[in-house]
């Protein structure tokens, strides 16, 4: 008798319709301005009829819009806000937010929230400083998540085996050397329990990164753009210790 076969064949199905559809939204996922009929159809591959319909019709359902006066398209957060709606952010947000106002008003400073997605941290949530001059992070910003002080953060505090392969994956351009330097950076970070470093986007701030975390790794990362202007009411390290607090109570809570 034949010998049955021990795992079977897997079955790929096709949604043609849908496949169109996501193309759309990761091309301009992925681009810094808004783009055309002409421009999406030769970017994905597809004809100019096939493509207008499904632009209509994803401008419609609060996918894409067209800034005023334009016949360009670009994606709205409408797929943001839904990813926030997830049980797992969900509770983490509302969480969150209480604790951050309160950390915004003891500092005099803007604080956001950041989360990991893939190779980048996002930012999730924000507070905007009580006093009248602050810098803030916009909801939905990302950056690689080894060239950020959150990103580091949320490197710094997970397993051992998971720091490694996001050094290994993410850091794939850095030299040997800049590896190993980093990997000892985050080291400390994780020593430390926090991280202050120099912005390089901003000079004369100092973005201070804490932690959040749920079952013994980072799940988050609470973090102040520190501003030291005339009048500010604590101190670089008055504002870490608090920030480590109110980070320390998000965990406790989740």
């Amino acid at each position: 008798m034949p010998k049955e076969k021990s795992a079977q064949k897997t079955v790929v199905y096709h949604a043609p319709a849908l496949e169109k559809g996501l193309d759309i939204l990761e091309l301009l996922a992925t681009v810094t301005r808004p783009m055309g009929l002409s421009e999406i159809s030769a970017a994905v591959g597809r004809s100019k009829n096939e493509i207008f319909r499904m632009l209509q019709v994803l401008e419609r359902r609060q996918y894409l819009e067209r800034p005023p006066g334009t016949d360009y398209y670009q994606l709205t957060n409408h797929l943001f806000l839904l990813g926030m709606e997830r049980p797992p952010l969900k509770r983490l947000l509302d969480i969150a937010l209480v604790v951050m106002h309160e950390l915004s008003d003891e500092t005099q400073q803007s604080c956001h929230l950041v989360v990991p997605s893939e190779e980048y941290m996002v930012v999730i949530a924000r507070i905007d400083p009580p006093a009248d001059l602050g810098l803030v992070v916009r909801i939905g910003h990302r950056r690689p998540i080894l060239a950020a002080t959150s990103g580091l953060v949320l490197t710094a505090f997970q397993l051992d085996s998971v720091r490694a392969r996001w050094v290994e994956e993410y850091g794939a351009d850095l030299t040997k050397k800049a590896r190993a330097d980093l990997t000892q950076k985050l080291e400390g970070i994780a020593a430390a329990g926090y991280a202050a470093i120099d912005s390089t986007v901003v000079p004369g701030v100092t973005d201070i990164s804490a932690p959040v975390i749920h079952n013994g790794v980072a799940v988050a990362a609470l973090t102040i753009p520190y501003m030291n202007r005339a009048g500010v009411p604590v101190s670089q390290g008055e504002a870490a210790a608090l920030i480590c607090a109110r980070a320390e109570a998000i965990s406790q809570k989740l």
